[in-house]
């Protein structure tokens, strides 16, 4: 039997839609995602006649960032340096930026990590309410990447983001509507619905005004976050490789409190 692809990819009422489908490793940043991500955006990107783009997920997480059971990083000889793994991971998910039309996250469950920072280059994300959103990076003794550290605190302010950040929080649906996260909480059988509703209705405007409304929204932004990520990523390779790193992502495994030395 043939396993369905780890990207699902559709169109309905000009409207594309994205689904991870790799419910059972919780749609984590695997190389079958990233492959099937690019790809499905590579067909949204020479879609003229699209009004708008859905990504959404199965199960139980829209995405829970890294698979901790692999490697973090990018595993390829044509990286030498750390911090060029670090911020090719993040690459399929930063192409997000350069879809024209607007980018709806129907967060169907838990977004973690990485996976926050999906969520977080979409234009308008729909929460479930009773899932868990956040960037628990510090808990695991690694830096936040794919400039989470400059979108979130556009997103809440930098006094909930500096929280969210140091403490590693991971906050349910209600809080992120709340604070700014998302712009909608919603039982998490309505979230794809309210997602397809409003998609609806930024379809049928007119579609030029909408992606150059876009456009200028975001002038600048998108080089903005790239250079953030790219930053964030020497940061990150430096602490992939520290004793407290290890120690993290051995505790989160393993389900218990981690002990950092700091080293």
């Amino acid at each position: 039997m043939t396993q369905e692809a780890a990207v699902l990819y559709r169109v309905e009422e000009g409207v594309g839609i994205i689904e991870l489908n790799r419910p059972d490793n919780r749609n984590s940043m695997t190389p079958e995602i990233f492959v099937g991500l690019r790809d499905a955006l590579a067909q949204v990107k020479a879609d003229n006649d699209l009004r708008c783009l859905v990504i959404t997920g199965r199960g139980r997480c829209f995405s829970a960032g890294a698979d901790l059971n692999s490697a973090i990083q990018v595993d390829g000889e044509r990286f030498e340096l750390p911090h060029e793994r670090s911020y090719a991971m993040y690459q399929p998910f930063l192409s997000v930026l350069d879809v024209e039309i607007p980018v709806l996250g129907a967060l169907n469950g838990h977004a973690v990590g990485g996976g926050l920072g999906l969520a977080l280059v979409c234009d308008i994300r729909v929460a479930n309410q009773d899932a868990k959103y956040g960037a628990n990076f510090t808990r695991l003794g690694i830096h936040p990447g794919m400039a989470i550290t400059h979108i979130l605190p556009r997103l809440v302010g930098l006094p909930k983001a500096a929280e969210l950040l140091f403490t590693g929080t991971l906050i349910k649906g209600v809080e992120a509507a709340e604070t700014g996260l998302v712009n909608h909480a919603v039982p998490g059988d309505d979230v794809f619905p309210r997602t397809m509703e409003m998609a609806r209705v930024i379809a049928a405007n007119a579609p030029i005004a909408v992606r150059l409304t876009k456009r200028f929204l975001y002038q600048g932004q998108q080089e903005a976050i790239r250079n953030a990520a790219y930053a964030e990523a020497f940061a990150q390779a430096s602490t992939l490789h520290t004793a407290d790193a290890k120690e993290g992502i051995s505790a989160l495994l393993e389900k218990r409190k981690p002990a950092f030395k700091g080293q």
